[in-house]
């Protein structure tokens, strides 16, 4: 990872993943790919290198990523999926050119017509966020428990009762509060 920059915070699905380039959305914003070429870091560590980015590409990929954003939320709760976002989430899938390819270990990589095409990229992550949201896929859209995050993600527990975003952080700093607030209820509620 580029120095000065947060981590990313990377998952098993790419569209949720990719929503999860800004994180923090209800408390303070975290945007984990503020330039193009964080872009390209981010696409080449989920397995779609490019060569370089524009920042009109940038802009695409940010607009992609608050389409997925919108549409996953609407489905995790139920409600009425966002025609705005449905439409840009086709037509980022729909403009991309990339071709799944098995490789040797029977591992599916993709393959985008140029090493400079953002656009294939995000293709590739539009399908995936309409592989999700239309139910093609074993598991279930959700959204993390922690009031600053608010996450979408994709639970794919065999409960499916999964609860925050990422463990690792989330899931952490609300069982970190949980911890500390019962340290002080017991302090103040036992005195010799």
């Amino acid at each position: 990872m580029r120095a000065g920059f947060p981590d990313f915070r990377l998952g098993t699905v790419l569209a949720t993943s990719f929503t999860g380039t800004l994180s923090e959305r209800h408390g303070d914003a975290v945007e984990r790919i503020p330039t193009p070429q964080r872009l390209v870091d981010w696409l080449t560590v989920n397995g779609l290198a490019v060569d370089s980015c524009t920042t009109a590409q940038l802009d695409l990929a940010r607009q992609l990523r608050e389409s997925i954003h919108a549409a996953a939320t609407a489905a995790a709760i139920q409600e009425p999926l966002p025609a705005s976002a449905v439409q840009v989430i086709n037509d980022r899938s729909a403009q991309g050119r990339a071709a799944a390819i098995l490789t040797a270990g029977g591992e599916r990589l993709w393959r985008l017509s140029s090493a400079s095409c953002v656009e294939d990229a995000l293709g590739v992550i539009a399908a995936d966020a309409i592989s999700i949201i239309a139910g093609e896929r074993d598991g279930k859209l959700a959204l993390c428990a922690s009031p600053t995050c608010r996450a979408a993600f994709f639970d794919t527990s065999q409960s499916r009762t999964r609860k925050w975003c990422d463990m690792n952080t989330c899931g952490n700093r609300q069982k970190k509060a949980r911890f500390n607030a019962n340290q002080r209820k017991n302090s103040t509620g036992t005195s010799p």
